[in-house]
């Protein structure tokens, strides 16, 4: 059941950023067509925009630590063996929660006790400014959420170390995969490089 949860949570967040982009596109969109087509616009469009991407990017960082998606540098880091790895990454992950707490706590004291406080309200959209902003509180809570869970996964021995994105491992991996749709289209993308540069020799 809790599985389930965690499953339809993981769903929603996803769902959500999928719709702030694209919300954010087609705000940006109307906006660029009113003004060179219609010689008009709306005046609240940047500022609901710029909203809208503070969403996706704010709460963008807990679902890079969720899929893994951050990357870092850690070829020192795998020279060492597995009990190395598991303290620098519980090194890293303590430098994590520390960074997330201290940012959670800015955010709420700037929210609660100074937009919400005050009744500041936003510029154009005339709406309570911590409507919008409330994403700080939502944001950095959740990466310190998950900066916790990927904490006790090193503990408990899920995981060696921070697991970090590696592009060149993943794309290596795909070239690779002869039965991947992905890895095919690398391999005919590089195949078109190879007659065009052979026909520019010629």
């Amino acid at each position: 059941m809790s599985t389930r949860i965690i499953l339809f949570l993981h769903r929603a967040e996803e769902a959500l950023l999928a719709f702030l982009l694209a919300a954010m596109v087609l705000v940006t969109f109307t906006q660029v067509v009113a003004r060179y087509v219609f010689n008009s616009g709306a005046i609240w469009a940047l500022e609901l925009t710029t909203f809208l991407f503070a969403w996706m990017v704010i709460l963008g960082i807990s679902y890079g630590i969720r899929v893994h998606s951050h990357i870092g540098v850690d070829a020192l880091v795998k020279l060492f063996p597995p009990a190395g790895q598991r303290t620098f990454g519980l090194l890293a992950v303590s430098a994590g929660i520390t960074y997330a707490g201290l940012l959670l706590y800015g955010s709420w004291d700037h929210v609660v006790g100074i937009v919400y406080e005050y009744e500041i309200e936003t510029q154009d959209l005339d709406i309570p400014l911590w409507i919008p902003q409330s994403v700080l509180i939502i944001g950095f809570a959740l990466m310190l959420w998950r900066m916790l869970v990927m904490g006790f996964r090193i503990l408990t021995g899920r995981d060696v170390g921070l697991t970090l994105g590696d592009e060149g491992r993943d794309a290596m991996a795909a070239y690779g995969d002869h039965d991947d749709p992905v890895a095919e289209d690398l391999r005919h993308h590089d195949d078109i490089i190879a007659e065009k540069k052979l026909g520019d020799d010629k």
